[in-house]
């Protein structure tokens, strides 16, 4: 066959398929030029899930006829005025949108240029346009397409169902509303409204109208930066993780995107602190000076290229661990909610005995107390101060403990329940990171080196990570053939069961191939030390041990989860107690 020139109509439905894959495409295109016309507020109609009628509606600066006409032609666009890929300012600047659209659909576009005459319309059908003629329109520009993909039919094969393109669409515009927290958004379809954002919010009330109060109340700020590059924004807590990561939104100079640098970022920020399989909620904006990134990867301009890839992502690592690293533990209120639930569910289930039984005698209490039903209580925790002075600690001071694990304690806003061995391993897991991450793990060598008998199996998994345990402070060697000897541990952990521990490790060797990869090997080694040598299920703390505990947490980084992601401690108010006896 010979070489031939494409017909001008079939270019620009190919060009149309990278542009407009779907209708929430559309929407994308139309909404960016919206606010790169400078509207403060963005209207979207949308019917028959996009396909029937989609129409945009703004309050920009608008066209006048000529620019109108000029608009709908590939690669015409106001956004470059210097020719400059390097220095992309605008959310659009391709020049492709409106003529993809317009080959493709039944397409009007309706404008007026803000301070100049009237309005004026131009209709385009399957790429034949019509000449631009005189219209009603107050201001701005309004986009109305009909019949999505009626000229490239096969198109319409692989669209989901309404609902599914509805969703799509919107979820579109929350990533726009939460770039552009000062321009008002709507989204209506079906004679229902989705969204309704005003105009004016600030960043804050935007992501709790679009994210919901709840990742408010759960989430840290983000403020990090270096050299000409910023992030800003909120990290939720991890737990309160998620199954999927639909709550994950990143900003890349005002632009949403969704790039695998960020996401891998956020998910190595998060490793230390969150199981597997679960996703935290994230919001964050980062800002560089333009010439730091290309946002011409791709025509839907949803992926970005850093220049310095792995600075960016250092820097993000560095921000996220650094908000939830901080001073003072943060408890997560969805599981405050949950914990009253479970105790309304109990309340409402605890059946009274059918006959009244008098009260237990000052006898019966003391009996009690000798066969171990009540908390001994030194004499330095019944002289304690006054609740007022609860205020200079944040997680309390201790009052009891429950089943040989729980710590209960008041604080003066309420009271809080703390996991012993959870909140244990994190202090000790934390510590072990300090000192390597500083002068090094401190080690104590045995007198006596401990000689451990274990099968061939365990012998050669352990022995496959040997350096990298010597690095962790826990120096072994192999003797014969099954047994292993412990020459030098960490000195935090001096106490530790080393069976135990090198089990754990051979485990994890075993079922991974390997401990994972290099950084995160280190760390997964010191979570296996710190699980095995923290305040185990069971052992009974005196007052003043529980509030060296809750002393350690308020000045422990991460100390609202353990090592595998599980808060440590649950928070509850006043407030949510009363109410819990119906007494507000």
């Amino acid at each position: 066959m010979r070489i031939r020139r494409l017909p001008e109509g079939t270019i620009n439905r190919i060009a149309a398929g990278e542009v407009i894959e779907r209708p929430a495409s559309a929407v994308k295109e139309l909404v960016e030029n919206a606010l790169d016309a400078g509207a403060s507020r963005i209207d979207v109609v949308f019917r028959g899930g996009g396909k029937s009628l989609i129409r945009v509606s703004d309050d920009g600066c608008g066209m006048d006829a000529e620019e109108l006409a000029l608009a709908l032609e590939r690669h015409a666009t106001s956004k470059l005025p210097d020719d400059n890929l390097s220095d992309i300012r605008t959310m659009g600047f391709r020049g492709e949108a409106l003529p993809s659209i317009g080959s493709v659909a039944r397409f009007t576009l309706t404008s007026r240029a803000r301070g100049g005459g009237g309005a004026h319309a131009i209709a385009v059908e399957g790429g034949r346009r019509s000449d631009v003629r005189p219209a009603a329109l107050k201001d701005g520009t309004e986009a109305e397409i009909r019949d999505l993909f009626f000229a490239t039919p096969a198109r319409l094969k692989f669209l989901k169902t309404d609902r599914s393109e509805t969703a799509e669409a919107l979820e579109v515009l929350r990533r726009l509303a939460l770039a552009s927290p000062q321009v008002g958004f709507g989204f209506a379809s079906e004679d229902r409204r989705w969204l309704d954002c005003p105009p004016g919010e600030t960043r804050e009330a935007r992501l709790a109208r679009i994210m919901g109060a709840e990742f408010m109340e759960n989430a840290v700020p983000v403020s990090h930066g270096g050299e000409d590059v910023r992030i800003e924004g909120f990290a939720g807590l991890p737990t309160a993780a998620r199954a999927q990561a639909t709550q994950q939104f990143a900003f890349v100079n005002g632009r949403p995107v969704r790039d695998k640098l960020v996401s891998g970022a956020i998910r190595g920020a998060y490793a230390d602190v969150l199981p597997p399989g679960r996703h935290p909620a994230v919001a964050l904006y980062i800002t560089c000076a333009a010439e730091r990134v290309d946002v011409n990867v791709h025509p839907a301009k949803t992926e970005v290229r850093f220049r310095d890839q792995n600075f960016v992502r250092g820097l993000i690592v560095s921000a996220i661990r650094r908000a939830l690293g901080q001073a003072r533990p943060v408890a997560d209120t969805t599981i405050a909610a949950e914990t009253l639930e479970a105790f309304r569910r109990e309340r409402a289930a605890f059946t009274p005995p059918s006959a009244w039984q008098p009260p237990p005698s000052q006898a019966q209490f003391a009996e009690a107390a000798q066969a171990g039903f009540a908390m001994p209580m030194p004499p330095s925790a019944r002289e304690e101060s006054p609740a007022h002075s609860l205020a200079d600690f944040p997680l309390g001071q201790a009052r009891a403990q429950l089943h040989g694990n729980y710590i209960v304690a008041q604080t003066a806003s309420g009271m809080i329940l703390v996991d012993q061995h959870a909140a244990h391993e994190r202090i000790v897991y934390e510590r072990l990171k300090a000192e390597r991450d500083g002068r090094g793990i401190i080690t104590q060598p045995l007198l006596v080196p401990q000689v451990i008998d274990v099968d061939g199996a365990t012998f050669a998994a352990v022995l496959s990570v040997q350096d990298m345990l010597a690095d962790a402070g826990l120096v072994v060697d192999g003797f014969g053939d099954t047994a292993l000897v412990v020459r030098e541990v960490p000195a935090a952990m001096s106490s530790a069961d080393w069976k135990d521990v090198l089990q754990a490790i051979a485990d994890e060797v075993t079922e991974l191939g390997t401990l994972q990869a290099v950084s995160e090997k280190m760390n997964h080694v010191l979570a296996t030390f710190a699980c095995h040598h923290s305040v185990r299920a069971g052992r009974t703390l005196r007052v003043d041990e529980m509030n060296a505990l809750l002393r350690q947490m308020e000045v422990t980084p991460n100390a609202g989860q353990c090592n595998h992601g599980r808060p440590t401690f649950i928070e509850l108010k006043m407030g949510d107690i009363e109410r819990l006896f119906g007494r507000s």
